[in-house]
């Protein structure tokens, strides 16, 4: 079945205040913040609103603990390239990646000209070991609190001409009569406004909170890209999500990471039966891959019943850990444990969405005048699973990148706008979003979407999300906080329905998608999923990883029911 489409938000749009700017740049997270930074060195620099759903200082970036992947001296781009294409599953495009990793020592210097403080070591730029990279090449600040302190730099840099907008809850995007991008319909301190542009660059981040355990911030549900395609921009492999190996699993939402680099200096694996399980299932042990440790933790704890497996750091010391991880230190001591001299109970959970809107290596969607930079995009640049501190490098590359192809661009400054209609008597109260139906939404998508996939499960699920979804949505009280946690809640419905149907539809394992009935690769050529709004539905088509499309008919090889899979289930 295919994914369902949320309804169109209903107003009446001559009740609206309007905002007029030249870029509008929804998300404040790295991503974002690139974009903004690097449009303010443009000369004349355009008006930019940079949109928050709650203060500025919200988001994922500030959660970001491991740090930034960039080859040093000792490394090279080409290095760090094969680590990224060996993680991806067959699903990384060569050219997004050759961007990303020949431009990361120019993004360290962007970043160190806004005045990020990176550690050091009396050699230099002090550089960690993650899983998957073959050398060390993992830049960090404070330790543990890299996301924290690039955030923190790049705000401070912004120019004059780049105005904040915050308790600004984006709820669609206005498209212009000729299809073009006109800005973004929001809610300003709960009244209902449009800010009108020629060109919008979604930064909104993942969609981690679909899930019941989730290291993602609560802004983290999805909404860029409901909104996104809702406006007809492709959408890619969204069944790729990725689920961090290691959750502080205590009980809080959400689930407070505990960085890979922890690994790096020498934390390992162990069952409750103290057996370190990491051993045998792959060279790099507790440095494999995260796909690999979180689908064998997963495994562990199925076979055990058990709610988390630990990670013993004791070996690192607790004057080293103090210094190295105080972010880690303070979230174990709030949980009442002390990582020196006990192990951390640890489980996987949602942590990082691979695909996103479609777009080139400019950012581009397929939509004139809409962008999308950072998680909420995808250039193909991580395949089917993302090594480890490539997510802030990306945002600063491809948010840059953007920024430069805008900056480089002639916008006009008069838009005409076409806001979206509709009947006003056919709208639902804001019942859609309370906290029963979140936890539902969140429980049912981890379990049948979550590490381990069946078609059973995937059934079950998107027979539950056909029930989820609202008929219609706002209405007359568009005014109204209520109303848009309605919008929000059903697009968090479309993208888990997008989730969903493209991971059934993938019948083969590949990178963090994982088919419990189809647990091999399908031994031909890596294929990307794309959606596309045409009408009111949403088509499905593969698409070769060199950018080729092939039929979508399900009677081709493109549907992977696979004949290597089904001898491997017998």
């Amino acid at each position: 079945m295919n994914p369902r489409l949320a309804p169109p938000v209903l107003l009446d749009p001559q009740s609206l205040d309007r905002v007029h700017c030249d870029v509008v740049v929804v998300g404040s997270g790295i991503a974002g913040l690139a974009v903004a930074a690097e449009l303010s060195a443009c000369r004349p620099s355009p008006r930019v609103a940079v949109v928050s759903k709650g203060p500025m200082r919200s988001g994922s970036t500030i959660l970001a603990q491991g740090g930034i992947a960039a080859a040093g001296e000792e490394d090279s781009p080409v290095g760090h390239a094969a680590d990224t294409m060996s993680v991806g599953g067959g699903l990384c495009e060569a050219a997004a990646v050759q961007v990303l990793t020949e431009e990361a020592e120019a993004a360290i210097g962007f970043l160190a000209s806004a005045g990020v403080c990176f550690d050091e070591t009396e050699d230099g730029l002090a550089r960690t070991l993650e899983g998957g990279h073959s050398r060390p090449r993992i830049l960090h600040c404070g330790g543990d609190a890299t996301g924290a302190e690039l955030w923190r730099a790049l705000f401070a840099s912004l120019g004059a001409a780049v105005e904040p907008f915050v308790n600004t809850h984006v709820l669609d995007l206005v498209v212009g009569p000729s299809g073009s991008v006109a800005g973004v319909l929001a809610h300003r301190d709960g009244v209902p406004v449009v800010l009108e542009a020629p060109v919008v660059v979604l930064a909104t981040g993942g969609a981690g909170r679909l899930f019941e355990a989730s290291t993602a911030s609560p802004d983290s549900a999805g909404e860029g890209l409901a909104m996104a395609l809702r406006a007809g921009a492709d959408l890619a492999d969204m069944e790729f999500i990725q689920f961090h190996p290691t959750g502080l699993a205590f009980g809080a939402d959400p689930r407070p990471l505990l960085t890979e680099a922890l690994r790096g200096e020498g934390a390992l694996l162990f069952d409750a039966a103290g057996r370190r399980f990491m051993q045998g299932v792959h060279p790099r042990a507790e440095l494999a891959p995260r796909d690999v440790v979180a689908r064998e933790i997963f495994s562990v704890m199925s076979a055990t019943s058990a709610t988390h497996v630990y990670l013993d750091a004791t070996s690192i010391g607790e004057a080293r850990m103090k210094e190295r991880f105080p972010t880690v230190w303070a979230l174990c001591e709030a949980a009442g444990l002390d990582p020196s001299s006990e192990p951390i109970p640890v489980a996987p959970a949602a942590h990082y969405t691979m695909g996103g809107i479609r777009t080139d290596l400019f950012g581009r969607s397929s939509i004139t005048g809409l962008y999308a930079v950072g998680e909420v995009g995808s250039t193909g640049v991580h395949g089917a699973n993302r090594l480890a501190s490539n997510s802030l490098l990306e945002g600063v590359v491809f948010g840059r990148r953007a920024a430069r192809h805008i900056g480089e661009s002639s916008l006009p400054r008069q838009v005409p706008i076409r806001v979206p209609m509709g009947n006003p008597a056919h709208a639902r109260g804001p019942d859609y979003l309370d906290g029963q139906r979140i936890r539902r939404l969140r429980a049912s998508m981890t379990l049948g979407a979550g590490v381990s996939r069946s078609a059973s499960g995937l059934e079950t699920l998107t027979q539950e999300l056909e029930s989820m979804m609202p008929p219609s949505i706002a209405g007359p009280a568009l005014s109204s906080r209520d109303a848009a946690t309605s919008i929000k809640f059903a697009n968090m419905v479309q993208v888990a329905s997008a989730v969903a149907a493209s991971a059934e539809r993938r019948r083969e394992s590949r990178g963090s998608h994982w088919r419990a009935d189809f647990p091999l690769p399908w031994p031909g050529a890596p294929l990307h999923q794309v959606l596309r709004r045409e009408g009111e539905e949403i088509i499905p088509r593969w698409v070769a990883a060199e950018g080729n499309e092939s039929s979508h008919s399900e009677d081709r090889p493109a549907s992977l029911s696979l004949v290597s899979n089904e001898g491997a289930r017998s």
